[in-house]
C-alpha cells in the first residue's frame, strides 16, 4: 500500500528543516530557532513515523543524533556511540517514562534515579590511557566527533592526569563543556568595547572557543566542565551504581555536579525538577532542564537503547519562560556605535519572577517578520539574564486602533539622517562626531592606538570628561586645560599635565590616521590609507563625489555612499574644522606602493599568522588592490596559508591554486613597497 503523497511531502519538510537548524546548532554554533520550536519540529516528524512506519529510513534524522562534524579538526571515531536523550515536557511524560521501565523489566518495584541539572554547553569525550588524558572529542554526530584534544587540555578543571589509584587502563569520561554566565557577560563586554561580533548565548561562546584552531584563544575563554558519565571501560571495573560512578570520578579529581541527587521514583523526581526549576536562575552557568537515569548499572545494560536514546535516561526540560502581554508603543534607541534599535513597551507582565515593560525587537527586519503593530497583544520571552524579546503576535486579538510602526528619518539623539544602507539589517545614525549617544564611543575611538594614539585617554577617562560636561566631541578633546582637568576625581597635577602632552603630541599624524580617527562607518585602517593615498588632501576627500569615490582601491558601492552620508552631516564637516583649527596637521604622505599590483586578483587565508594578524595580512593585500575572500575556489589566485591551515589549504592543493607561506607572503609585500609589520 502506497503512502499519500501528502504525508511523504510532510515527511521530507520535516527532516529538511529538522537537518537545516541540527546543522545550523551542532555545526555553526549559530542556531536560528529555540530550543523548543526545534523540539516540537522533531516530536512531529517522530510521531509521523510512528503513525507511518514506512517512511523510516536510515538518514532520518530520529535515525542519529547531532549533525556531520566540522571538517577544520581530524575526526574521532568514538569507539561506544555518544547517545542523545529522549525528552519528557510534563509529568504525565515522566510518569510514562517509569511505567515503560518497569513493564520491561517486569517489576513493581520502587526504581532509583540519578537527577542533574542539563547544563547547556556542548558535550564532549575524553580518554584516559593508564590515568593520563591522551585524547578529547566532540559528540559530533554521536559516532564521529572532532578531535580537539589540544584544546581541551587547556581546561584546568580536566585533570591532565587522574589522582589517587584504581582506574581502568583506558577510561572514557563524559561531560558537558560549558561558559560560566559570569564568565560569558565579561567575554561579551570586552568584544563590545573592541566593536567584535558578541556571542548569542553561553552555549556559542563554550562551542565557539572549542572550535578555536588555535589552542591559546581556547585558554583564554576559561571553560570548564562537568562529567556526567562514562563511556568505553577498559582493564578495570568501576562501581555498580551511577551514583556511585559519578563518586568514584570525583575522586580522580574531575568535576561533579554538587546538585546531583539519588532520589526514588517518578514523584520524587518531580520534586528535583521542580527545585531545579526554582534555583535556575541563580546558577553561574545554563541549564535547559534536568537529567533522570536509573541509577543502576546492571540495570542499565538490561534496558538497553534504541536507535538514539538509551531506555534508561530522560531529560525533562524546562518550559520556555515566557507570557502574553499587550505592546503599547515601540520606542527607538541610540547605540553607542549608532545603531537604531526598535525597543518594545509593554504593559508590565510577570515572567520568570520578574516584571517584564520592555523587550528589544532586534531591528525592522524583525518587526516585519512578526508582522508587529502598536496594540497587538504579543508572547514575551525571557531566559535567565537574557534581555526579553518579542517572539511572536497573537493576531487574532489585534484591536482595531493597532498602528504601523515605521522607522524615523532622523536619529532621536541628535537629529541627524538615519541611513540603512541596501543589503543590511541595522539601521545608522549618521551624526558620528556630534550624536550625544554616540559621543564617548567616537572620542574613544579618537584616541585609540591606530586613530590619534592619545596616551592615557582611556575608556574610564573618557567617560568622566563626558559626564562632567568638559567635552562634547573629539574637537572639545584640544580646549582642556590644567585647571579643567583637575576638577575631575583623582586627577592630580602630574597626570592633567601629561594628558595635554599627549594632546599636544598627537596633532601631529598622518593623513591616513586622520581619517580612521574619524570613525566613518566601514572605513579601517587599509581603507583609510587609501583614501589618503589617493586623495592627499582632506579637503578633496570631504569634497568627493560617489564616482571619485569607487575610484579608490577597496572602495565600493557600500563604503562610498557611507563615506559621503558622513560628510553631507554639516556637524560633522564643523567638527573637522575644529580639529583642523586646533592644529591637527600632517606632512603629504608620498608612497611607493603599488596600489594596482594585485588589481583584479582574489586571495584567501587560512591558518594562523606568526608576524602579521589576519586583518592586519588582508589590510595590506588589499592595499594592493587584491579582494580577500574567505572562500577558495577555481578562480582564487592565491592561498595563504599559516599554521594549522585546514581544509581551504586542501581545496586550494586539489585546485591546483597556488600556495605561499607567511614568509613568501611578506616577500611578497615588500617587493611592492609593502612593509610586513
Amino acid at each position: 500500500m502506497s503512502l499519500p503523497a501528502e504525508i511523504v511531502e510532510q515527511a521530507m519538510r520535516l527532516r529538511d528543516a529538522i537537518n537545516r537548524h541540527n546543522h545550523q546548532y551542532h555545526s555553526l554554533d549559530s542556531p536560528i530557532i529555540s530550543d523548543a520550536e526545534f523540539d516540537q519540529l522533531f516530536r512531529e516528524l517522530k510521531s509521523l513515523e510512528a503513525q507511518y512506519p514506512e517512511l523510516v529510513t536510515d538518514d532520518s534524522p530520529t535515525q542519529r543524533v547531532g549533525a556531520t562534524p566540522l571538517s577544520a579538526f581530524s575526526q574521532i571515531q568514538h569507539e561506544m556511540p555518544m547517545l542523545s536523550l529522549e525528552n519528557a515536557f510534563s509529568e504525565a511524560d515522566l510518569e510514562d517514562f517509569e511505567r515503560r521501565i518497569k513493564a520491561r523489566l517486569g517489576t513493581v518495584d520502587t526504581l532509583e534515579f540519578v537527577c542533574e541539572p542539563k547544563i547547556d554547553g556542548v558535550a564532549v569525550s575524553l580518554l584516559y590511557v593508564d590515568g593520563q588524558l591522551v585524547r578529547g572529542a566532540t559528540r559530533g554526530d554521536g559516532a564521529t566527533g572532532e578531535d580537539i584534544t589540544q584544546n581541551v587540555r587547556t581546561i584546568e578543571s580536566i585533570p591532565l592526569r587522574l589522582q589517587g589509584q584504581g582506574w581502568p587502563d583506558r577510561l572514557e569520561v563524559r561531560g558537558e563543556i560549558y561558559i560560566a554566565k559570569s564568565t560569558f557577560l565579561a567575554i561579551n563586554a570586552e568584544a563590545q568595547a573592541r566593536g567584535e561580533k558578541l556571542f548569542a548565548n553561553p552555549r556559542n561562546a563554550a562551542a565557539g572557543s572549542l572550535r578555536q584552531l588555535d589552542s591559546r584563544l581556547t585558554a583564554k575563554r576559561k571553560l570548564t566542565m562537568y562529567c556526567y558519565s562514562v563511556g568505553l571501560v577498559e582493564g578495570g571495573d568501576l562501581p555498580p551504581t551511577q551514583a556511585g560512578i559519578l563518586q568514584q570520578l570525583q575522586d580522580w579529581g574531575l568535576r561533579v555536579n554538587p546538585l546531583v541527587e539519588v532520589v526514588k521514583g517518578a514523584a520524587m523526581c518531580r520534586t528535583y525538577y521542580e527545585k531545579m526549576l526554582t534555583r535556575r536562575a541563580e546558577l553561574n552557568y545554563e541549564i535547559d532542564g534536568v537529567v533522570f537515569k536509573v541509577n543502576s548499572m546492571s540495570l542499565q545494560q538490561r534496558l538497553g537503547i534504541l536507535t538514539r536514546t538509551p531506555r534508561w535516561a530522560i531529560a525533562h526540560k524546562f518550559p520556555a519562560e515566557e507570557g502574553y502581554t499587550r505592546l503599547v508603543d515601540v520606542e527607538f534607541q541610540v547605540g553607542r556605535t549608532g545603531a537604531i534599535t526598535p525597543v518594545a513597551r509593554l504593559e508590565p507582565v510577570k515572567i520568570g519572577g520578574v516584571t517584564i515593560s520592555n523587550a528589544t525587537l532586534h531591528n525592522m527586519d524583525e518587526v516585519g517578520r512578526l508582522g508587529l503593530m502598536i496594540g497587538d497583544r504579543v508572547l514575551v520571552q525571557r531566559a535567565g539574564d537574557v534581555i526579553p524579546k518579542v517572539v511572536a503576535v497573537d493576531r487574532s486579538q489585534r484591536p482595531l486602533h493597532a498602528r504601523s510602526i515605521t522607522m524615523p528619518d532622523h536619529c532621536p539623539a541628535c537629529g541627524a539622517e538615519i541611513i540603512l544602507v541596501e543589503g543590511e539589517v541595522i539601521a545608522r545614525c549618521s551624526g558620528g562626531l556630534f550624536c550625544s549617544a554616540q559621543r564617548k564611543e567616537s572620542i574613544r575611538h579618537f584616541a585609540s592606538r591606530l586613530a590619534l594614539d592619545i596616551e592615557g585617554l582611556g575608556t574610564k577617562l573618557v567617560s568622566q570628561l563626558v559626564d562632567e560636561g568638559l567635552i562634547e566631541n573629539p574637537a572639545d578633546l584640544y580646549s582642556l586645560t590644567e585647571s579643567k582637568l583637575l576638577g575631575l576625581e583623582r586627577m592630580a597635577p602630574k597626570s592633567a599635565n601629561n594628558l595635554l602632552e599627549a594632546l599636544e603630541k598627537s596633532k601631529l599624524t598622518t593623513m591616513a590616521r586622520f581619517i580612521y580617527a574619524l570613525g566613518i562607518s566601514e572605513v579601517g585602517e587599509s581603507t583609510a590609507r587609501n583614501l589618503a593615498l589617493f586623495f592627499g588632501d582632506i579637503d578633496a576627500l570631504r569634497a568627493a563625489n560617489n564616482e571619485l569615490l569607487q575610484a579608490v582601491p577597496d572602495v565600493g558601492p557600500i563604503v562610498a555612499e557611507k563615506i559621503l552620508t558622513f560628510f553631507h552631516q554639516q556637524n560633522n564637516q564643523k567638527v573637522i574644522d575644529e580639529l583642523l583649527a586646533a592644529g591637527i596637521h600632517w606632512q603629504a604622505e608620498t608612497s611607493s606602493v603599488d596600489a594596482a599590483a594585485l588589481t583584479g586578483q582574489s586571495w584567501v587565508l587560512t591558518g594562523t599568522l606568526k608576524i602579521l594578524t589576519r586583518n592586519e595580512a588582508k589590510a595590506k593585500l588589499q592595499s594592493l588592490g587584491a579582494k580577500v575572500s574567505g572562500s577558495v575556489s577555481k578562480n582564487t589566485s592565491c592561498v595563504v596559508a599559516g599554521d594549522a591551515a585546514g581544509s581551504k589549504l586542501a581545496k586550494a592543493l586539489e585546485l591546483g591554486v597556488p600556495v605561499l607561506d607567511e614568509t613568501a607572503l611578506l616577500e611578497m609585500l615588500a617587493k611592492h613597497g609593502i612593509q610586513g609589520s
